[in-house]
């Protein structure tokens, strides 16, 4: 089988990579099958904006009631500040989403939604730790004042301390097991621990505090581990809840990771390229990385790697055409957004939402 996909049209800005000569300029999906020699056929329109914000809203209206405010107030405060945070574009939990929609359909969506949540969760911790003076001290988080700025170092502390576990307690409690297997949610909230943990983005942020990144490889270990993890366990998390085969948990994971570090590759050029603000003016909001790929090889080859990144993460997905049809779109528009994200969406999602 084989087919071309393309997105509905968006009013376009000048491009931001000119160098970066790839499909995504033009947000087409163009996958073919090795097995077919006939010609890609016209297939209908997949509207990225609309699937991606359909889903924010319920994610958004879920988090809500997953975080109230209670006692103790302030630290209920804080978690909610950066959770529910206006303008957060919820790669995570949309992945996640997408990746259980590919396998099993709209069927067990409702079983993927806690997960979904539980992963904003801990992102959200994440970052709100990643933030704090003792770490990347920044003072703006998507375009408002960081977690600490706000509510104070002792708060934040507190409110990243308290999501992570509320995260855990989200799946175990609001997962419907008459929709998937308790193994499935044991499988994972192992797969959270196994990311957020010593080896995983603790790991990342270890390496990247210690700012000693001095060749390709190095620093790509730092992205991979501080934010392809977050992209690999949301694609994994997906297929796990879809009732994914163990090839296909493979394949997920390879693609989450590889999208998750393309993800943070192309903040590096864009920062590079616009010295640190968005296509709209404004300021972009985060310090960059002491890991910056792009430091450490150059422009040239920064975006040559970020073509590496989109052909592995597109050519995970191929056997999944095969067997899924258009429901891979959503995963492949995922590779798209990575590049164009700053003003494909940017009226729906400000682009200060990083």
């Amino acid at each position: 089988m084989a087919f071309s996909i393309s997105t509905v049209s968006f009013p376009k800005m000048p491009p931001l990579l000119p160098k970066l000569h790839s499909p995504l300029r033009s947000l087409s999906v163009h996958c073919s099958s090795s097995s077919s020699s006939s010609p890609p056929s016209a297939s209908p329109a997949f509207d990225l904006r609309h699937y991606w914000t359909s889903l924010i809203s319920t994610i958004d209206s879920r988090l809500d009631a997953a975080v109230p405010l209670r006692y103790p107030y302030r630290v209920h405060e804080a978690m909610r500040y950066s959770v529910l945070s206006g303008g957060s574009k919820r790669a995570p939990s949309v992945m996640c989403i997408a990746a259980c929609d590919l396998i099993a359909g709209h069927d067990r969506r409702d079983a993927a939604f806690p997960t979904a949540c539980a992963l904003e969760m801990v992102h959200a911790a994440s970052l709100v730790h990643d933030d704090l003076p003792c770490m990347d001290a920044a003072a703006l988080r998507r375009g408002r004042p960081s977690n600490h700025a706000l509510f104070g170092v002792d708060m934040a502390i507190l409110a990243g301390d308290a999501l992570f576990p509320l995260a855990y307690e989200h799946v175990t409690s609001a997962t419907p097991l008459d929709l998937v297997s308790e193994n499935a949610v044991l499988q994972v909230l192992t797969e959270i621990a196994r990311t957020v943990g010593s080896t995983g983005m603790t790991a990342g942020q270890f390496l990247d505090l210690e700012g000693s990144c001095r060749s390709e490889a190095e620093v790509l270990n730092v992205l991979e581990r501080k934010f392809g993890e977050m992209a690999e366990c949301s694609a994994v998390c997906g297929g796990l809840l879809g009732g994914a085969g163990e090839e296909e948990v493979r394949k997920l994971r390879r693609y989450g990771r590889a999208v998750g570090v393309l993800y943070q590759l192309v903040d590096d050029i864009l920062m590079e390229e616009k010295e640190g603000i968005g296509s709209n003016g404004r300021s972009l909001g985060k310090m960059r990385s002491n890991a910056s790929v792009v430091n450490v090889v150059g422009m040239d080859r920064a975006l040559q790697i970020a073509e590496d990144l989109i052909g592995k993460a597109k050519n995970e997905l191929q056997g999944f055409e095969e067997k899924y049809g258009e429901r891979v779109l959503p995963l492949y528009s995922f590779v798209d957004y990575a590049v164009d994200r700053w003003f494909v969406i940017e009226e729906a999602i400000p682009a200060s939402a990083v």
